[in-house]
């Protein structure tokens, strides 16, 4: 019998897990030992309990236009064949294709939610991505949008150089939908203008969308361009129920997960991985040895932590950049932002997934409603939690504030923009922080292929995952990566293909 090898995976996300899974359903002689520095799974997608409600850091819903993917996800979670306590509260209709769990009598089930994703602004609802209809004409005034148009118009015949985001946004849109839609709320979420940061970041988020496309979509009587995100799914008590499900097979059939326990060292020879050196909660040092390693912990740390780096390498993974993120949560009586479309909605709020604020009097950049994502998540249907995300540096003031003083603050900007009407209508406050959320596209981001060098020349070591790839990945993209490490692991493969996730030319909504 073939002796079996080890596969240390550092982190426990989508990525990790989903890698973890795969390896041992598919590979006897493969035995993968998982380390994640967090008392708990599920990484940049985890879902927080607060007193019987819960709410995920991300959010994170799941769509692709990926058919591995979508399969993968079937085969862990059935798709939902009934309806959910709020369609038949409401007397929704659903289409359930394929489906058959019934999530009022299975736990183990992916929701199939609508969605509704807008922009606020003005204190009035925008559609996401923004549409030229009568709508938006409405809601900018005539004059506004008569600005929007003729700048477009310059856009079209005037091409800019593209150096920047904000290059690239101002020749998809115009400069004055660029200055209304894009540029507050993209130095929110950067910390930087969009003159600052590379096109890159356009590329993967935006790719493919433009007025002019947005306009022969409408009026052309052959469009086949199917939207992916007017619909999609969600496990019925979060993200982390993905990996918590994946987890429990990972573990009967032999898989180790170790929590609380960071990696502070790994420890190579030439061009080979021999072992990570850990700390776990109590403070106890040790060292774990494997043959593979698949890694999906910021590519700063990992270099940063990595003996014998050629010193350019380190130069540019310490210059590496990262988006910190808050969530600051509200368990509200009343939401005032009211459901102004067809969709029907316990309580009548707005059905939003997230909305996205671009007023530039609030620091507030996405409102984020959980029990729109499924109605599980909350301990009584009546209930209402209301997270706001803020992205920030750690650090900076917002990251510096106590408790109450971020409490007060996100009660105030909530009033600012007429979210909730009174101090009162708050009845439970919580924060959730979280480092390196986003790698960011600025600063030593340019020289990055360098470090794809080196870590493809370390034979046994495979980067996944939104951090280990250092990519803004969304959860098809780190499911995949996983997906494919295991497969590149087990059949001896090209290893550098994991750089090609996330790296096409059309837009991820869009097929």
């Amino acid at each position: 019998m073939e002796k079996q090898k080890k596969v240390l995976i550092i982190g426990a996300g989508i990525a990790g897990i989903t890698c973890a899974y795969k390896l041992v359903t598919e590979c006897d002689n493969l035995k993968p030992i998982i380390i994640e520095q967090n008392p708990y799974i599920g990484g940049l997608a985890t879902t927080i309990d607060y007193d019987g409600n819960s709410a995920d850091i991300g959010p994170h819903r799941f769509f692709t236009k990926n058919e591995q993917v979508i399969e993968f996800w079937k085969s862990i979670m059935p798709l939902q064949g009934a309806n959910a306590i709020d369609d038949i509260l409401l007397k929704r209709k659903i289409d359930f294709d394929d489906g058959y769990s019934d999530p009022e009598v299975d736990d183990n089930v992916l929701l199939k939610r609508k969605r509704f994703s807008r922009i606020y602004y003005l204190k009035k609802f925008f559609d996401y991505p923004v549409k030229l209809n009568i709508k938006t004409i409405l809601n900018l005034g005539l004059i506004r949008t008569m600005c929007c148009g003729f700048s477009y118009l310059k856009s079209c015949i005037i091409k800019r150089e593209e150096k920047s985001l904000e290059d690239f946004m101002i020749n998809r849109f115009g400069k004055v939908l660029y200055n209304t839609f894009f540029e507050y709320y993209t130095e929110k979420v950067w910390g930087r203008k969009p003159r600052d940061i590379d096109k890159s970041w356009g590329q993967q988020r935006i790719k493919g969308l433009s007025l002019i496309k947005t306009l022969l979509n409408k009026f052309s009587k052959n469009n086949k361009e199917i939207s992916l995100t007017d619909e999609y799914f969600y496990p019925k008590f979060g993200a982390k129920q993905m990996c918590s499900e994946m987890l429990k097979t990972i573990l009967e059939k032999g898989g180790e997960i170790h929590l609380d326990t960071k990696v502070v060292k790994i420890n190579k020879s030439e061009n080979k991985i021999n072992s990570l050196t850990v700390k776990n909660s109590q403070g106890v040092i040790s060292d774990i040895y494997g043959d593979y390693v698949v890694s999906s912990m910021p590519v700063k740390d990992l270099l940063c932590g990595m003996n014998d780096v050629a010193q350019n390498v380190i130069d540019i993974a310490q210059n590496l950049p990262y988006r910190d993120y808050q969530l600051i949560t509200y368990l509200v009586k009343k939401f005032n932002l009211k459901n102004n479309t067809d969709w029907r909605t316990i309580n009548d709020i707005c059905p939003d997934s997230w909305i996205y604020v671009q007023d530039r009097e609030v620091k507030i950049g996405r409102i984020y409603i959980p029990k729109n994502f499924s109605p599980y998540l909350c301990r009584n249907i009546e209930d209402t939690l209301i997270c706001l995300e803020y992205f920030c540096d750690k650090d900076d003031e917002l990251w510096n504030m106590t408790d109450n003083e971020i409490f007060k603050f996100g009660i105030e900007e909530m009033l600012k923009i007429n979210a909730i009407q009174s101090k009162e209508d708050v009845l439970k406050s919580y924060r959730f922080k979280v480092e390196k959320a986003y790698p960011a596209y600025f600063d030593s981001y340019e020289n990055f292929d360098v470090i794809k060098s080196y870590i493809n020349s370390i034979e046994n070591l495979y980067c996944i995952g939104r951090n280990g790839q250092h990519k803004y990945n969304n959860m098809d993209h780190s499911t995949l990566s996983g997906i494919m490490a295991s497969d590149i692991i087990k059949n001896s493969s090209d290893k550098t293909i994991l750089w090609s996730v996330n790296a096409d030319d059309t837009y991820q909504e869009v097929k």
